[in-house]
Protein backbone atom coordinates (compact mmCIF):
# COMPACT_ATOMS: atom_id res chain seq x y z
CA UNK A 1 0.00 0.00 0.00
CA UNK A 2 1.24 3.70 -0.90
CA UNK A 3 2.39 5.42 2.24
CA UNK A 4 1.22 9.04 2.78
CA UNK A 5 4.15 11.39 3.83
CA UNK A 6 4.72 14.88 4.25
CA UNK A 7 7.18 17.85 4.48
CA UNK A 8 6.84 20.38 6.88
CA UNK A 9 7.46 20.83 10.74
CA UNK A 10 4.18 19.59 13.05
CA UNK A 11 2.19 18.13 9.88
CA UNK A 12 4.73 16.38 8.69
CA UNK A 13 5.99 14.85 12.04
CA UNK A 14 2.05 13.70 12.69
CA UNK A 15 1.34 12.32 9.05
CA UNK A 16 5.31 10.31 9.54
CA UNK A 17 4.41 8.99 12.21
CA UNK A 18 1.29 8.04 11.35
CA UNK A 19 2.83 6.18 8.56
CA UNK A 20 5.66 4.61 10.07
CA UNK A 21 3.15 3.38 12.53
CA UNK A 22 0.65 1.68 9.42
CA UNK A 23 3.68 -0.41 8.39
CA UNK A 24 5.00 -1.31 11.17
CA UNK A 25 1.33 -2.46 12.22
CA UNK A 26 1.84 -5.37 9.71
CA UNK A 27 4.82 -6.96 10.80
CA UNK A 28 5.92 -8.92 13.99
CA UNK A 29 8.71 -6.73 14.30
CA UNK A 30 11.18 -4.63 11.96
CA UNK A 31 14.38 -3.28 12.01
CA UNK A 32 14.46 0.86 11.64
CA UNK A 33 16.41 0.66 8.45
CA UNK A 34 13.80 -1.95 6.70
CA UNK A 35 10.88 0.34 8.00
CA UNK A 36 12.58 3.02 6.58
CA UNK A 37 12.81 1.74 3.18
CA UNK A 38 9.29 0.40 3.79
CA UNK A 39 7.67 3.99 3.70
CA UNK A 40 10.34 5.98 1.85
CA UNK A 41 11.49 8.26 4.58
CA UNK A 42 15.26 8.57 5.74
CA UNK A 43 16.48 6.74 8.76
CA UNK A 44 16.47 9.90 10.54
CA UNK A 45 12.79 10.98 10.49
CA UNK A 46 11.91 7.00 11.20
CA UNK A 47 13.90 7.42 14.07
CA UNK A 48 12.61 10.78 15.16
CA UNK A 49 8.45 8.87 14.82
CA UNK A 50 9.53 6.00 16.39
CA UNK A 51 10.71 8.36 19.46
CA UNK A 52 7.58 10.07 19.02
CA UNK A 53 5.82 6.77 19.04
CA UNK A 54 7.33 4.94 21.77
CA UNK A 55 6.55 7.89 24.11
CA UNK A 56 3.19 7.40 23.70
CA UNK A 57 3.30 4.08 24.27
CA UNK A 58 3.20 2.48 20.65
CA UNK A 59 6.04 1.51 19.58
CA UNK A 60 9.45 -0.68 21.65
CA UNK A 61 12.73 -0.89 20.89
CA UNK A 62 14.09 -4.40 21.11
CA UNK A 63 17.42 -6.05 20.94
CA UNK A 64 20.04 -5.73 18.24
CA UNK A 65 19.00 -8.33 15.71
CA UNK A 66 22.36 -10.53 16.55
CA UNK A 67 21.14 -13.23 14.10
CA UNK A 68 21.51 -11.23 10.96
CA UNK A 69 23.97 -12.33 8.41
CA UNK A 70 24.12 -8.95 6.80
CA UNK A 71 27.60 -7.34 6.75
CA UNK A 72 27.56 -4.17 9.52
CA UNK A 73 26.36 -3.79 12.77
CA UNK A 74 23.55 -5.79 14.01
CA UNK A 75 19.89 -3.96 13.13
CA UNK A 76 18.51 -2.05 15.55
CA UNK A 77 14.68 -3.76 16.05
CA UNK A 78 10.98 -2.33 17.29
CA UNK A 79 7.78 -3.72 17.14
CA UNK A 80 4.51 -2.33 17.74
CA UNK A 81 2.91 -2.23 21.18
CA UNK A 82 -0.69 -4.10 20.63
CA UNK A 83 -1.20 -4.37 23.90
CA UNK A 84 -1.00 -0.63 25.00
CA UNK A 85 -4.34 -0.53 24.04
CA UNK A 86 -7.58 -3.12 23.90
CA UNK A 87 -11.37 -2.64 21.95
CA UNK A 88 -14.50 -4.17 22.35
CA UNK A 89 -16.72 -5.79 19.90
CA UNK A 90 -20.51 -6.72 21.39
CA UNK A 91 -23.52 -8.51 19.81
CA UNK A 92 -26.68 -8.67 20.82
CA UNK A 93 -29.35 -11.03 19.59
CA UNK A 94 -33.11 -12.03 21.02
CA UNK A 95 -31.10 -15.59 21.72
CA UNK A 96 -27.69 -14.34 22.99
CA UNK A 97 -25.47 -11.68 23.88
CA UNK A 98 -21.70 -11.93 22.13
CA UNK A 99 -18.40 -10.83 24.01
CA UNK A 100 -14.96 -9.94 22.50
CA UNK A 101 -12.05 -8.33 23.98
CA UNK A 102 -8.84 -7.56 21.09
CA UNK A 103 -5.63 -5.98 21.34
CA UNK A 104 -4.70 -3.14 18.60
CA UNK A 105 -3.53 -5.94 16.22
CA UNK A 106 -7.04 -7.57 15.90
CA UNK A 107 -5.71 -10.95 18.64
CA UNK A 108 -9.01 -11.60 20.38
CA UNK A 109 -7.72 -11.98 23.92
CA UNK A 110 -10.70 -13.67 25.31
CA UNK A 111 -14.51 -13.78 24.13
CA UNK A 112 -18.03 -14.96 26.15
CA UNK A 113 -21.18 -15.81 24.85
CA UNK A 114 -24.26 -15.72 27.27
CA UNK A 115 -27.63 -16.70 26.46
CA UNK A 116 -30.73 -14.65 27.23
CA UNK A 117 -34.41 -15.73 28.23
CA UNK A 118 -37.51 -15.46 26.74
CA UNK A 119 -38.67 -11.97 25.91
CA UNK A 120 -36.31 -10.00 27.88
CA UNK A 121 -36.41 -6.97 28.73
CA UNK A 122 -34.25 -4.28 27.98
CA UNK A 123 -32.97 -3.86 31.03
CA UNK A 124 -32.26 -7.17 31.55
CA UNK A 125 -30.66 -7.43 28.13
CA UNK A 126 -27.66 -4.37 29.32
CA UNK A 127 -27.33 -5.75 32.65
CA UNK A 128 -26.84 -8.96 30.91
CA UNK A 129 -24.32 -7.25 28.62
CA UNK A 130 -22.36 -5.75 30.98
CA UNK A 131 -21.84 -8.60 33.63
CA UNK A 132 -20.37 -10.47 29.97
CA UNK A 133 -18.24 -7.72 29.05
CA UNK A 134 -17.12 -7.58 33.22
CA UNK A 135 -16.33 -11.17 33.17
CA UNK A 136 -14.58 -11.55 29.59
CA UNK A 137 -12.36 -8.22 30.85
CA UNK A 138 -11.57 -9.52 33.65
CA UNK A 139 -10.15 -13.04 32.36
CA UNK A 140 -7.71 -10.75 29.55
CA UNK A 141 -6.54 -8.85 32.75
CA UNK A 142 -7.71 -5.45 32.13
CA UNK A 143 -9.89 -2.68 33.15
CA UNK A 144 -12.34 -0.15 31.53
CA UNK A 145 -8.81 2.16 32.14
CA UNK A 146 -7.52 -0.26 29.12
CA UNK A 147 -10.19 0.39 26.87
CA UNK A 148 -9.82 2.55 23.79
CA UNK A 149 -13.18 1.78 22.02
CA UNK A 150 -16.41 -0.46 21.98
CA UNK A 151 -18.76 -1.00 19.21
CA UNK A 152 -21.98 -3.25 19.40
CA UNK A 153 -24.19 -4.67 16.78
CA UNK A 154 -27.87 -4.82 17.06
CA UNK A 155 -30.61 -6.45 15.23
CA UNK A 156 -33.50 -3.88 13.81
CA UNK A 157 -32.67 -0.11 12.28
CA UNK A 158 -30.42 2.34 14.14
CA UNK A 159 -28.65 5.30 13.31
CA UNK A 160 -25.26 4.70 13.96
CA UNK A 161 -24.74 8.80 14.04
CA UNK A 162 -27.19 9.54 17.11
CA UNK A 163 -26.52 5.97 18.92
CA UNK A 164 -30.80 5.39 18.75
CA UNK A 165 -32.31 2.13 17.80
CA UNK A 166 -35.30 3.06 15.65
CA UNK A 167 -36.73 0.05 14.90
CA UNK A 168 -36.25 -3.50 16.97
CA UNK A 169 -39.53 -5.52 16.58
CA UNK A 170 -37.88 -8.69 18.05
CA UNK A 171 -36.25 -6.65 20.70
CA UNK A 172 -38.56 -3.60 21.62
CA UNK A 173 -36.99 -3.12 24.76
CA UNK A 174 -33.89 -2.23 23.44
CA UNK A 175 -35.33 0.96 21.55
CA UNK A 176 -33.89 4.36 21.93
CA UNK A 177 -30.54 5.44 22.91
CA UNK A 178 -30.46 3.90 26.74
CA UNK A 179 -27.88 1.07 25.47
CA UNK A 180 -25.45 3.03 23.96
CA UNK A 181 -25.61 5.53 27.11
CA UNK A 182 -25.80 2.86 29.44
CA UNK A 183 -22.45 1.15 27.95
CA UNK A 184 -20.89 4.66 27.64
CA UNK A 185 -21.53 5.33 31.30
CA UNK A 186 -20.00 1.62 32.17
CA UNK A 187 -17.15 1.25 29.85
CA UNK A 188 -15.84 5.15 30.09
CA UNK A 189 -15.12 4.72 26.31
CA UNK A 190 -16.53 5.55 23.23
CA UNK A 191 -19.12 3.63 21.80
CA UNK A 192 -20.77 3.14 18.20
CA UNK A 193 -23.79 1.49 17.22
CA UNK A 194 -24.80 -0.49 14.08
CA UNK A 195 -26.98 -2.75 12.72
CA UNK A 196 -25.86 -6.39 13.47
CA UNK A 197 -26.14 -7.50 9.93
CA UNK A 198 -23.64 -4.89 8.49
CA UNK A 199 -21.16 -5.26 11.05
CA UNK A 200 -21.20 -9.23 10.24
CA UNK A 201 -20.58 -8.50 6.80
CA UNK A 202 -17.46 -6.59 7.36
CA UNK A 203 -16.42 -9.09 10.06
CA UNK A 204 -16.74 -11.63 7.75
CA UNK A 205 -14.52 -10.06 4.97
CA UNK A 206 -12.14 -9.17 7.45
CA UNK A 207 -11.36 -12.46 8.70
CA UNK A 208 -11.76 -14.57 5.91
CA UNK A 209 -9.34 -13.25 2.91
CA UNK A 210 -11.86 -15.28 0.42
CA UNK A 211 -14.82 -13.12 1.20
CA UNK A 212 -13.21 -9.66 -0.38
CA UNK A 213 -15.31 -9.52 -3.12
CA UNK A 214 -16.03 -6.43 -4.56
CA UNK A 215 -19.79 -7.45 -4.92
CA UNK A 216 -20.92 -9.80 -2.54
CA UNK A 217 -24.34 -10.24 -0.31
CA UNK A 218 -24.18 -11.32 3.40
CA UNK A 219 -27.57 -13.51 4.27
CA UNK A 220 -28.01 -12.87 7.97
CA UNK A 221 -30.54 -16.12 8.08
CA UNK A 222 -32.39 -16.80 11.57
CA UNK A 223 -35.83 -16.09 13.07
CA UNK A 224 -35.03 -12.86 10.88
CA UNK A 225 -33.70 -12.39 7.66
CA UNK A 226 -31.30 -9.63 6.72
CA UNK A 227 -28.80 -8.90 4.10
CA UNK A 228 -25.81 -6.59 4.05
CA UNK A 229 -24.83 -5.39 0.90
CA UNK A 230 -20.86 -4.76 -0.30
CA UNK A 231 -20.88 -3.02 -3.94
CA UNK A 232 -17.91 -2.63 -5.52
CA UNK A 233 -16.06 -3.10 -2.60
CA UNK A 234 -17.96 -0.73 0.05
CA UNK A 235 -20.55 -1.79 2.34
CA UNK A 236 -24.08 0.00 1.00
CA UNK A 237 -26.12 1.30 3.67
CA UNK A 238 -29.25 3.02 1.78
CA UNK A 239 -30.55 6.15 2.33
CA UNK A 240 -31.64 5.58 6.06
CA UNK A 241 -29.38 2.72 6.90
CA UNK A 242 -31.62 -0.41 6.27
CA UNK A 243 -30.80 -1.23 2.62
CA UNK A 244 -31.21 -4.96 2.83
CA UNK A 245 -33.82 -5.17 5.10
CA UNK A 246 -35.22 -8.18 2.75
CA UNK A 247 -37.10 -9.78 6.14
CA UNK A 248 -40.32 -7.01 4.84
CA UNK A 249 -40.09 -8.54 1.24
CA UNK A 250 -44.01 -10.25 -0.08
CA UNK A 251 -43.46 -12.79 -2.64
CA UNK A 252 -45.88 -15.08 -1.30
CA UNK A 253 -49.13 -13.16 -1.63
CA UNK A 254 -51.69 -15.85 -2.29
CA UNK A 255 -49.61 -18.30 -0.62
CA UNK A 256 -52.05 -20.93 1.78
CA UNK A 257 -51.21 -19.37 5.47
CA UNK A 258 -49.14 -16.67 4.14
CA UNK A 259 -51.75 -14.17 5.72
CA UNK A 260 -50.35 -10.64 7.49
CA UNK A 261 -47.25 -11.51 9.63
CA UNK A 262 -48.81 -9.53 12.35
CA UNK A 263 -51.40 -11.47 12.46
CA UNK A 264 -49.53 -15.05 13.16
CA UNK A 265 -46.63 -13.92 14.81
CA UNK A 266 -46.01 -11.79 17.97
CA UNK A 267 -42.82 -10.13 17.42
CA UNK A 268 -43.98 -8.22 13.34
CA UNK A 269 -41.87 -10.33 11.40
CA UNK A 270 -41.73 -9.34 8.20
CA UNK A 271 -43.35 -11.68 5.45
CA UNK A 272 -40.34 -12.91 3.80
CA UNK A 273 -38.80 -13.89 7.19
CA UNK A 274 -42.32 -14.85 8.78
CA UNK A 275 -42.36 -17.76 5.48
CA UNK A 276 -38.25 -18.89 6.34
CA UNK A 277 -37.64 -17.51 9.52
CA UNK A 278 -37.16 -19.89 12.91
CA UNK A 279 -40.62 -20.22 14.04
CA UNK A 280 -41.32 -21.26 10.28
CA UNK A 281 -38.85 -23.69 10.18
CA UNK A 282 -39.46 -25.42 13.75
CA UNK A 283 -43.18 -25.80 12.45
CA UNK A 284 -42.40 -27.72 9.41
CA UNK A 285 -39.58 -29.97 11.45
CA UNK A 286 -42.77 -30.73 13.48
CA UNK A 287 -45.33 -31.45 10.79
CA UNK A 288 -42.90 -33.42 8.82
CA UNK A 289 -41.82 -35.40 11.99
CA UNK A 290 -45.69 -35.80 12.49
CA UNK A 291 -46.15 -37.02 8.86
CA UNK A 292 -43.40 -39.28 9.20
CA UNK A 293 -44.33 -40.83 12.55
CA UNK A 294 -41.04 -39.97 14.21
CA UNK A 295 -41.82 -39.17 17.63
CA UNK A 296 -38.73 -39.52 19.37
CA UNK A 297 -38.09 -36.19 17.17
CA UNK A 298 -41.60 -34.43 17.96
CA UNK A 299 -40.91 -34.95 21.23
CA UNK A 300 -37.16 -33.43 21.21
CA UNK A 301 -38.78 -30.51 19.76
CA UNK A 302 -41.66 -29.76 22.14
CA UNK A 303 -39.43 -30.39 24.92
CA UNK A 304 -36.72 -27.83 23.52
CA UNK A 305 -39.53 -25.14 24.54
CA UNK A 306 -37.72 -21.94 23.48
CA UNK A 307 -34.38 -23.47 21.89
CA UNK A 308 -36.72 -25.80 19.86
CA UNK A 309 -34.90 -23.96 16.76
CA UNK A 310 -31.87 -25.00 17.81
CA UNK A 311 -32.80 -28.50 17.91
CA UNK A 312 -34.12 -28.46 14.60
CA UNK A 313 -30.97 -27.11 13.80
CA UNK A 314 -28.71 -30.12 15.26
CA UNK A 315 -31.27 -32.50 13.75
CA UNK A 316 -30.26 -31.53 10.22
CA UNK A 317 -26.46 -31.68 11.25
CA UNK A 318 -27.47 -34.84 12.15
CA UNK A 319 -29.05 -35.83 9.16
CA UNK A 320 -32.39 -36.22 10.38
CA UNK A 321 -34.90 -36.50 7.85
CA UNK A 322 -37.80 -34.82 9.13
CA UNK A 323 -35.61 -31.84 9.46
CA UNK A 324 -34.20 -32.18 6.23
CA UNK A 325 -37.43 -32.10 4.41
CA UNK A 326 -38.03 -29.06 6.68
CA UNK A 327 -35.00 -27.36 5.47
CA UNK A 328 -35.46 -28.26 1.55
CA UNK A 329 -39.17 -27.09 2.08
CA UNK A 330 -37.50 -23.69 3.50
CA UNK A 331 -34.96 -23.44 1.02
CA UNK A 332 -37.40 -23.48 -1.93
CA UNK A 333 -39.12 -20.46 -0.16
CA UNK A 334 -36.15 -18.72 0.38
CA UNK A 335 -34.12 -18.95 -3.09
CA UNK A 336 -37.00 -16.98 -4.36
CA UNK A 337 -35.08 -14.48 -2.35
CA UNK A 338 -31.84 -14.56 -3.77
CA UNK A 339 -33.15 -14.94 -7.01
CA UNK A 340 -34.93 -11.28 -6.87
CA UNK A 341 -31.34 -10.39 -4.65
CA UNK A 342 -29.83 -11.88 -8.01
CA UNK A 343 -31.87 -9.98 -10.26
CA UNK A 344 -31.06 -6.25 -8.61
CA UNK A 345 -27.82 -6.29 -7.28
CA UNK A 346 -25.97 -9.28 -9.79
CA UNK A 347 -23.25 -10.32 -6.63
CA UNK A 348 -20.69 -12.61 -7.03
CA UNK A 349 -20.85 -14.43 -3.70
CA UNK A 350 -23.96 -14.74 -1.53
CA UNK A 351 -22.85 -15.79 1.89
CA UNK A 352 -25.23 -17.34 3.94
CA UNK A 353 -24.86 -16.14 7.97
CA UNK A 354 -26.81 -16.50 11.25
CA UNK A 355 -27.67 -19.35 13.16
CA UNK A 356 -28.89 -21.47 9.65
CA UNK A 357 -25.04 -21.30 8.95
CA UNK A 358 -24.90 -24.48 10.96
CA UNK A 359 -26.56 -26.76 8.57
CA UNK A 360 -23.44 -26.46 6.72
CA UNK A 361 -23.02 -27.82 2.87
CA UNK A 362 -26.52 -29.43 2.90
CA UNK A 363 -28.56 -25.67 3.60
CA UNK A 364 -26.42 -24.17 0.56
CA UNK A 365 -27.05 -27.62 -1.84
CA UNK A 366 -30.53 -27.22 -1.27
CA UNK A 367 -30.69 -23.69 -2.66
CA UNK A 368 -28.96 -24.23 -5.47
CA UNK A 369 -31.58 -27.46 -6.16
CA UNK A 370 -34.08 -24.91 -5.82
CA UNK A 371 -32.24 -22.16 -8.11
CA UNK A 372 -31.35 -24.22 -10.82
CA UNK A 373 -34.39 -23.47 -12.92
CA UNK A 374 -34.17 -20.11 -12.69
CA UNK A 375 -33.28 -18.02 -16.18
CA UNK A 376 -30.77 -15.92 -14.81
CA UNK A 377 -27.23 -17.11 -13.94
CA UNK A 378 -27.31 -17.23 -10.16
CA UNK A 379 -24.30 -16.07 -7.66
CA UNK A 380 -21.95 -18.33 -5.61
CA UNK A 381 -23.34 -19.93 -2.96
CA UNK A 382 -21.69 -20.39 0.57
CA UNK A 383 -21.98 -20.71 4.37
CA UNK A 384 -20.63 -18.12 6.93
CA UNK A 385 -17.33 -19.44 8.45
CA UNK A 386 -17.71 -16.83 11.40
CA UNK A 387 -21.54 -18.10 11.39
CA UNK A 388 -22.65 -16.67 14.93
CA UNK A 389 -19.53 -14.89 15.89
CA UNK A 390 -19.42 -12.89 12.38
CA UNK A 391 -21.17 -9.50 14.40
CA UNK A 392 -18.50 -9.63 17.28
CA UNK A 393 -15.92 -9.65 14.97
CA UNK A 394 -17.35 -7.02 12.49
CA UNK A 395 -17.99 -4.93 15.84
CA UNK A 396 -14.48 -5.68 16.76
CA UNK A 397 -13.18 -4.15 13.20
CA UNK A 398 -15.40 -1.18 13.60
CA UNK A 399 -13.37 -0.31 17.18
CA UNK A 400 -10.16 -0.83 15.37
CA UNK A 401 -11.08 1.53 12.23
CA UNK A 402 -11.93 4.05 14.74
CA UNK A 403 -8.98 3.78 16.81
CA UNK A 404 -6.76 3.99 13.80
CA UNK A 405 -8.79 7.03 12.54
CA UNK A 406 -8.96 9.17 15.95
CA UNK A 407 -5.98 7.77 17.44
CA UNK A 408 -3.50 6.97 14.73
CA UNK A 409 -4.66 9.36 12.51
CA UNK A 410 -4.66 6.49 9.61
CA UNK A 411 -6.86 6.35 7.00
CA UNK A 412 -10.09 4.24 7.66
CA UNK A 413 -10.25 0.43 6.55
CA UNK A 414 -6.76 0.59 4.97
CA UNK A 415 -5.13 -1.83 6.88
CA UNK A 416 -7.86 -4.52 7.80
CA UNK A 417 -8.59 -4.85 3.21
CA UNK A 418 -5.14 -5.04 2.66
CA UNK A 419 -4.35 -7.76 5.41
Amino acid sequence: MEQVVAAGTQFMREVNAAAVLRTLRTETSMSVSALAKAVGLSRQAVTRSLNALAAEGLAEFGPLDRDSTRAGRPAQLVRFRAEAGHVLGLSISPQDVRVAVSDLAGTVTAADAVPLGADPSGDQVVRTLLSTVERTMRATGITTGDLWFASVGTPGIVDPAAGVIKLIPSMPGLAGDALVRRLKDALGCPVYLDNDVKLATQGERWRDPERREDSLVMLHWGERVGAGIVLNGELYRGASNDAGDVGFLDLFTGEAGAGPAESRHPHGLGPFEDRVGGAEIVRQAAAAAERAGDSAFLARIEAAGERAFEAVLDAVVDGRPAALEAIDVVARRFAKGIAVIRAILNPRLVVIGGPMARCGETLPAALRRHLSGEPLDQPALEVSTLQEDAVVHGALLHSLDEVERTRFGLVRSGRHEAR
